[in-house]
């Protein structure tokens, strides 16, 4: 089961990093096309007009995509914010009792946002919404991918939540925290590239 999850977790952490590279392309041939006006405009004395049609609705899901799919895996990686202050000076059993409350609300959380993200994708398919933009497009579709992310940063609540319970440190601690790469106690400090 771990191996499937971790492949998840990087799936997903692989398509919002190719969804923010579609931002860049798609920003890039749009400042493209307007510098490209612009010189049809010196040369001609009228801009052509190039535009790719809903361009700004585009880079919008998709950074709305990118987001939620990064997600799990910034959340499996460490990256979020915690409080670690608080939870050092604990003794080992009362931390792991703060960090299942923790983890229980997030679990609860995220599964509450996950369900009525479902619902308000299927609402969105039932009653065949489309964007307002230039491209109508059918709103369950980015819908689609929010809640597909927070189903899976869901899943990776749940997943801490049990490694946890079992009084394993869970996933999201084993980076180097920000401290020990700035004293030079972490891992990357000693040459390890992970």
């Amino acid at each position: 089961m771990r191996p499937a999850l971790n492949i998840m977790y990087r799936i997903s952490g692989g398509l919002a990093a190719t969804f923010l590279v579609l931002i860049l392309a798609i920003v890039l041939a749009q400042v493209g096309l307007n510098v490209a006006d612009k010189v049809a405009k010196w040369f001609t004395g009228a801009p052509i007009g190039f535009l790719i049609p809903s361009y700004a609705d585009f880079a919008g899901y998709f950074l709305a995509t990118a987001t939620f799919f990064a997600l799990a895996y910034s959340f499996r990686e460490g990256a979020h914010i915690r409080v670690n202050l608080f939870l050092m000076p604990l003794s080992p059993g009362v931390r792991r009792w703060f960090e299942s409350w923790a983890c229980l609300i997030a679990v609860s959380f995220t599964g509450y946002f996950a369900w009525y993200s479902a619902d308000l994708m299927y609402d969105s398919w039932r009653y065949n919404d489309l964007s307002p933009g230039l491209v109508p497009i059918k709103l369950w579709i980015p819908q689609a991918a929010m809640t597909a992310g927070l189903i899976m940063l869901f899943v990776a609540s749940l997943d801490a939540l049990v490694q946890v319970l079992r009084g394993l440190e869970p996933d999201y601690t084993s980076g180097a925290s920000e401290m020990d790469l700035l004293s030079g106690d972490g891992d990357l400090m000693d040459g390890d590239t992970k």
